[in-house]
């Protein structure tokens, strides 16, 4: 019986790098336990003991991606200084880079097939990029560049507008000048829209979600 090289923590580990590989190279179709046991050299029981069927290892996927996600927007802001555009541009381009270089596991993130055993944990796993994106918002407002009102309808704007471009990145329809040129009039008119004008109702409760 193969034993491989991976003991106590290692596998687990091991088999969310070979898993995101092979989804990245192969798509989520090719993804198996047993697979994955063999490419990893261990027994085909082995990544039982982590994952107990694939739709957890996907759910697993799901949490690393949105984790990721929320860690590359997080250092993006900590480079891009106190300005509120520069901030809002920092955020939405840590976005949409990384659904660039990681569209499948985005996707998955998005995934409704997900065990309702965990579906909180995925929940909770959103909400410190919520929490980042109303925090912005909030801060545009103070400054006036932001109308006032729900800071999470206006959070889900912003948040669906950079999603679909981010959606064309990962597709690859959009990359190189003509993506920056997009996500440069994206911004723009975004901001723009938002600005506060004489006469305006802020947007108020009921809230909608973001992301």
């Amino acid at each position: 019986m193969r034993t491989g090289r991976y003991h106590h923590g290692d596998l687990r580990a091991a088999l969310l790098e070979r898993a995101e590989q092979t989804l990245r190279e192969q798509g989520v179709d090719a993804l198996s336990l047993r697979e994955l046991a063999r490419a990893l050299d261990v027994s085909h029981a082995a990544p039982s003991r982590h994952f107990k069927d694939r739709r957890a290892l996907l759910d697993a996927l799901a949490l690393t991606g949105i984790q990721r996600l929320t860690t590359a927007t997080r250092s993006r802001l900590a480079r891009s200084g106190d300005g509120f555009r520069a901030r809002v541009f920092a955020f939405a381009r840590a976005y949409v880079d990384f659904a660039a270089e990681h569209a499948a596991l985005l996707e998955l993130a998005f995934a409704r097939k997900h065990d309702a055993a965990v579906a909180d944990e995925l929940e909770l796993a959103w909400q410190p990029l919520k929490s980042d994106l109303r925090a912005e918002i909030d801060h545009g407002q103070r400054e006036g560049m932001i109308r006032p009102g729900n800071t999470d309808r206006i959070g889900n704007v912003l948040f669906t507008a950079v999603h679909g471009v981010a959606t064309q990145a990962a597709g690859g329809q959009l990359h190189g000048a003509a993506l920056d040129q997009v996500f440069d009039d994206l911004v723009t008119h975004l901001l723009r829209g938002l600005a506060p004008s004489a006469g305006d109702e802020p947007l108020s409760d009921p809230a909608v979600p973001t992301c």
